[in-house]
């Protein structure tokens, strides 16, 4: 199996393509959109802000190859909000839109904890999904973020975690799938996540 990791410029690309390794699919650096064709996955991956995410989406050509796949994607930290409709942070931002809702500060929100968010928290699963098969309520994963992903339809939150004020953690929509915890750097139950992305193939 062929997975396309994004290479878009933000990304914890190495530690990604290492995980899916560990898991015996081919990890694919994919810096043109046209790699897609040869992909069964597809990664984003992100590590930065939302306004500077969808700039560089853009100018690499990404924003339209992401909207037409029927190919399973994951994206992961700054990569699933960018699935938002539109973010907050550098300014209101139009998103990819491939699940539809807002990324916004975790202040806003009313969250008094210190901001990022960085460390490990545990899941609560919402809805059932393949994405978060095998895995208990009150797993821990490793969290690095400032902003939420609020999704308009409550049936995309697969699962969620608690940092002052609800958050969401897993979100999903028919082959499109997003985790703001970072399932490479969350041990074994990260991997579970990972596996559970390359077997399943859709929310």
């Amino acid at each position: 199996m062929k997975v396309a990791v994004i290479d878009y410029g933000l990304g914890n690309l190495g530690s990604v393509r290492r995980a899916i390794a560990e898991l015996g699919a081919e990890p694919v650096l994919a810096d043109k959109p046209e790699q897609l064709a040869a992909a069964d996955r597809v990664i984003l991956p992100g590590v930065g802000s939302f306004a500077d995410g969808m700039v560089l989406l853009r100018e690499r050509g990404w924003v339209g190859a992401l909207r037409e796949t029927r190919k399973p994607v994951l994206g992961i930290c700054l990569g699933m909000q960018l699935l938002a409709s539109r973010g907050t942070e550098g300014g209101v931002t139009e998103g990819l839109d491939l699940i539809p809702g807002e990324v916004v500060a975790l202040e806003t929100l009313g969250c008094e904890l210190r901001i990022p968010h960085v460390g490990w928290n545990a899941l609560t699963v919402s809805h059932p999904s393949g994405i978060v098969r095998g895995i208990p309520d009150g797993t821990d994963f490793y969290f690095v973020h400032s902003f939420v992903f609020q999704p308009g339809e409550a049936t995309d939150v697969v699962a969620t975690t608690s940092y002052g004020v609800p958050v969401t953690a897993v979100v999903g929509r028919g082959n499109v799938m997003g985790t703001q915890f970072h399932p490479e750097k969350s041990s074994k139950a990260g991997f579970r996540v990972l596996r559970n992305f390359l077997d399943a193939g859709a929310c």
